[in-house]
């Protein structure tokens, strides 16, 4: 442990409250992935369509693009802390409605579309909670980077294990069993946050109309170029490029593969993007991020076009990790860049507009995707995504690259006076 501790890459695990999350999560994030990888495959097998898949994720996603803003409000406004015991309990819920509905084998499409708004709903006020309470559970704010990468080699960890348990538990045992044991998995989770201690929360004075604090969080980000154009990006990458995953069922049957053979597709691309998140926790500071988020689109979109091209699973495997690391990068990018710069009494709100243009525009791009790939083909359509991200990465590179303050004097001065009071 004390060379975990000393150890530049891990170094956010000298936090309690922190080492336990990062435990916690470990573990369900794996169930969450095996739970995402069974819902797709079972979507492609009943119906052989990615317009299908793509009204699957619409359906989990596009809830938390409507209720995300409120649930930025809302995690600014209560304890964090509460709201995660209360999502997290939900989402353990809805794992067991899916496996019970699936394992009575007495279910229809509809159905798991109807499961798959509920969780929406849930991630629309868990995703905005869950970011900024990193903050809370790193002492030594120059850590706060450093845990937020390795947050994201967590999740990638899970996205490296869990579709390959899930391909293995499917093929075996059915998509039931992979739900079952989603729903064992938030056991951990819910322990580690009870095993946490926080400083008694002190809810905010003065509670503002939820308009006011919308319109706030809007003009704050517009004013603040260094959260907004990252912010911005992200936007066109998550409606254009990233819903490229709609398409990776399909390439298990071009691969002539099956249930197993679509768990080790994700979990290759799961494989880069760990490495994605290893390599952003071992950067001293945060000053480079903005290269190599431009860096990452640029990667996306070379191992995109180079993977649709493979009709071959083993040739295309490399380029999958390559995907992986390229879908990574600019993602956490963008999350570490807009953490590090927004204001503490910010942080909230300015992450469910993030969480807006993720889950706003992903389901919205899953469908443009699913619609073009069935009037074209998935290897056509993931070559112009490719094309797309490398063209995002080149339009982007002057706006990004210009030296601009963290904040506008405004909002610097009240940033430091929140820090000095806290």
């Amino acid at each position: 442990m004390s060379y975990i501790t000393k150890s530049k890459t891990f170094r956010a695990f000298s936090n309690r409250n922190y080492a336990l999350f990062f435990t916690g999560q470990s573990i369900s994030q794996i169930g969450t992935w095996m739970q995402r990888t069974a819902v797709a495959w079972m979507i492609y097998s009943l119906t052989g369509s990615t317009l299908k898949v793509s009204l699957v994720v619409f359906a989990q996603q596009f809830p938390s693009f409507l209720l995300s803003l409120f649930g930025g409000i809302t995690a600014d406004r209560y304890s964090r802390y509460k709201i995660l015991l209360i999502t997290q309990t939900a989402s353990m819920i809805q794992a067991i409605l899916l496996a019970v509905l699936i394992l009575s084998n007495h279910y229809v499409i509809w159905e798991i579309m109807a499961l798959s708004v509920v969780l929406g709903v849930i991630n629309a006020f868990d995703v905005p909670a869950r970011q900024p309470m990193i903050h809370e559970m790193v002492n030594n704010k120059e850590d706060i980077a450093n845990a937020l990468a390795l947050n994201s080699a967590m999740v990638n960890m899970a996205r490296l294990i869990g579709p390959a348990l899930s391909g293995i538990v499917l093929k075996a045992l059915g998509a039931g069993f992979c739900f079952s044991l989603n729903a064992i998995s938030f056991v951990a989770v819910l322990i580690s946050l009870l095993l946490m201690k926080f400083p008694k929360f002190v809810p905010p004075v003065n509670k503002k109309k939820v308009l006011h604090e919308l319109e706030e969080g809007f003009q704050y980000i517009r004013k603040t170029p260094a959260i907004g154009i990252p912010v911005l990006m992200l936007t066109f990458m998550s409606l254009l490029v990233l819903p490229y995953d709609t398409l990776i069922p399909a390439f298990t049957t071009i691969f002539k593969g099956d249930a197993a053979t679509f768990g080790y597709i994700n979990s290759f691309i799961g494989l880069g993007a760990i490495t994605g998140s290893l390599f952003l926790a071992s950067m001293k500071r945060e000053q480079a991020l903005k290269k190599v988020l431009l860096a990452g689109a640029a990667t996306l979109g070379i191992g995109m076009i180079i993977f649709s091209q493979f009709k071959s699973f083993p040739y295309a495997m490399p380029f999958a990790i390559i995907m992986g690391f390229g879908t990574l990068i600019p993602m956490t990018s963008c999350i570490t860049i807009v953490q590090m710069e927004a204001a503490s009494n910010m942080r909230g709100r300015v992450m469910s507009y993030v969480a807006l243009c993720y889950f706003g525009m992903l389901p919205l791009g899953s469908l443009l995707v699913g619609t073009i790939s069935e009037k074209t083909s998935v290897p056509f359509t993931m070559a112009c995504q490719g094309i797309i991200s490398i063209l995002i990465a080149v339009l982007f590179w002057k706006s990004l690259m210009r030296k601009t303050r963290k904040t506008t004097p405004t909002v610097q001065v009240q940033k430091e006076a929140l820090d000095e009071v806290q």
